[in-house]
């Protein structure tokens, strides 16, 4: 394939938008439902507030998730998943479903008959 032709590709544009690292936990973790910050930071253990604000603000400019800002004080913000976040959910579960069945740690290889 051109790069022309990956430009156009939906597979490519897709992967342009999910496959930064965390992306797809985060995506996961919202399937929940709504989550403020902190309770995504628990949730995704090791990631670094920076990269889940990064995170965040990238899903947020592809329309992906929302922020909801509260005029409470302290403020509170919360996170949820657009309908175009929403159906990537599918994705996400057929992955699940692969990461079961071919890369489980009970999964193991069977030698090939020689």
């Amino acid at each position: 394939m051109s790069a022309i032709s990956n430009a156009r590709c939906p597979v490519c544009r897709t992967a342009e938008v999910v496959c930064g690292k965390w992306t797809l936990l985060v995506i996961r973790d919202l399937a929940e439902g709504r989550s403020r910050f902190c309770e995504l930071e628990r949730s995704l253990e090791g990631i670094s507030p920076r990269t889940l604000s990064l995170r965040l603000r990238a899903l947020e400019e592809e329309g992906i998730v929302e922020r909801r800002t509260f005029p409470e004080v302290p403020p509170r913000v919360e996170y949820a998943l657009t309908e175009k976040g929403t159906a990537l959910l599918p994705l996400v579960e057929d992955m699940r479903r692969y990461g079961k069945r071919w890369l489980s740690s009970e999964t193991e290889r069977q030698p090939t008959a020689a």
